[in-house]
């Protein structure tokens, strides 16, 4: 158990790490493409549900 976990450790040093630039510009690739699904499942939804209200 103490073998994996040092080797985890030295594995995560050799991790590159985003810079708070970079990791702010995914953090709103993320949200935004979040909130794009949302709501084009949302429209979907609610197309799906008017055409069954009106069969």
């Amino acid at each position: 158990m103490f073998k994996f976990l040092k080797n985890v450790s030295k594995e995560m040093k050799k991790v590159s790490w985003p810079k708070g630039k970079e990791l702010t510009n995914y953090t709103v690739i993320v949200i935004t493409s979040v909130v794009f699904m949302a709501i084009f499942f949302m429209i979907v939804d609610q197309l799906i549900s008017l055409g069954l209200n009106l069969l």
